[in-house]
């Protein structure tokens, strides 16, 4: 290895993965103390599976307070109806239960109910002062990686966009990842967040190496691609290259959905020391303009940019290439990250994502905007591999757009 080499991982104290492990719940709370705010969003709160996890915890001595109106997107007023309604000298512990919004949502409140303020205070990094209440987070989707990572996103409608507030006090205490929570995901959530895994994994994989001094470990949470992201990432691909396919088929499959959930929980953490890249930074506005799905637009985007970065990552694609079981010894290292690339392509068609910019509803004269618009997001763009500027981003857009997907050279 090279005398740079770096490891980095941020990670929960405790994560418990496996069918039925919700069951653990009121033994892993009860310590931290015994009133629990849950942040949950309205499906949610009106299963069964939510009715057996609030049974649970008061069967075992656990005052429940419930907020269940999470929204999809996490707008800013959802962190203000909540601060308006909870005493937070009452409150001990929070348990975040959903999906990426409702996980993010219990994050931002673990600080907020504890410190008070205004979240708008907190967007950037590190810009939290210190610790909140200790966090649970249960997921119920495969594929935000949000039970494990150490940034939230907000939607502020005065600015129009989504913000981020990154920090290591938002590492949850511990994560429970549950498979069977996600059987009654509906089918279009399931193909946006499996679109979503598969993006952190690509990003995370291919992303730039920062090679950081003490001083930007200290300072940043970002530490780029290392070699332990790198082993999360590549036990990730392999999972969801045959699990996503098989959730699409039959979302009933506890065995594929185990699978991906598992995947996604790779990308998580490869994520969060990784960070995510051009994709990411490119799909806000376009989500803010055409109302589309993050995991979708991310998806839409990955043939694209995939493409724009292959010349420079020609090497962790091919690699990519094997773990999706591309191992002919005849094919050289252009042709296994080219099949690489067409084969997470026919992953996220299984998965029914579109797979051009048209199909998003994004227009061409709106590319300018979104170029300048995504080049705002320096803490995106300074984890792609290859340099982006507005004239790259809209060149992205037009093959976007027009659906080409020829090879891309320098």
């Amino acid at each position: 290895m090279s005398t740079e080499t770096l490891g980095l991982l941020r990670q929960p104290k405790t994560v418990l993965f496996g069918p039925g492990r919700r069951a653990q719940l009121p033994y892993l709370l009860k310590p931290l103390g015994a009133t629990v705010l849950v942040c949950t969003d309205e499906r949610m709160a009106g299963s069964a599976e939510f009715a057996g996890i609030r049974d649970s915890l008061t069967a075992h001595g656990l005052d429940v307070r419930v907020f269940p109106r999470v929204e999809p997107d996490l707008p800013r007023e959802n962190v203000e109806a909540l601060l308006a309604e909870v005493d937070g000298g009452e409150i001990d512990v929070v348990l975040g239960v959903g999906g990426g919004s409702c996980l993010d949502f219990a994050k931002v409140a673990s600080i907020m109910v504890r410190r008070g303020g205004n979240v708008a205070d907190l967007y950037g990094e590190n810009l939290v002062e210190g610790p909140g209440l200790p966090l649970v987070t249960v997921p119920t989707t495969g594929g935000t990686g949000a039970e494990v990572t150490c940034i939230a996103v907000v939607y502020d409608a005065d600015r129009g966009m989504k913000v981020g507030v990154a920090s290591p006090y938002l590492e949850p205490y511990a994560a429970v990842v549950d498979p069977e929570l996600t059987l009654t995901c509906p089918p279009g959530l399931t193909a946006a967040t499996g679109a979503d895994a598969l993006s952190h994994l690509v990003e995370s994989f291919t992303g730039r190496e920062k090679h950081p001094d003490p001083e930007h470990l200290h300072r940043h949470l970002y530490a780029g691609k290392n070699v332990l992201t790198d082993m999360y990432a590549l036990r990730g691909f392999t999972l969801l290259n045959s699990s996503l396919e098989r959730v699409a088929q039959d979302p009933s499959d506890l065995a594929a959905r185990t699978d991906t959930m598992l995947g996604a929980l790779s990308a998580g953490m490869a994520i969060n020391t990784a960070g995510t890249a051009g994709a990411h930074a490119i799909q806000s506005p376009i989500g803010a303009l055409t109302h589309t799905s993050h995991g979708f637009g991310v998806g839409a985007l990955l043939p694209y940019v995939m493409r724009f970065n292959l010349p420079v990552r020609e090497a962790e694609f091919a690699e990519i290439g094997v773990a999706f079981g591309i191992t002919d010894p005849a094919l050289s290292q252009t042709a296994r990250a080219h099949a690489a690339i067409e084969r997470m392509e026919e992953i996220l068609g299984a998965l029914g994502v579109p797979l051009n910019l048209r199909d998003l509803g994004l227009e061409p004269d709106q590319f300018t905007y979104v170029a300048e618009q995504a080049m705002l997001a320096t803490r995106l763009t300074a984890n792609n591999p290859r340099d982006l500027s507005e004239a790259a981003i809209v060149e992205i857009l037009k093959r976007g757009y027009a659906d080409d997907r020829t090879w891309w050279e320098l």
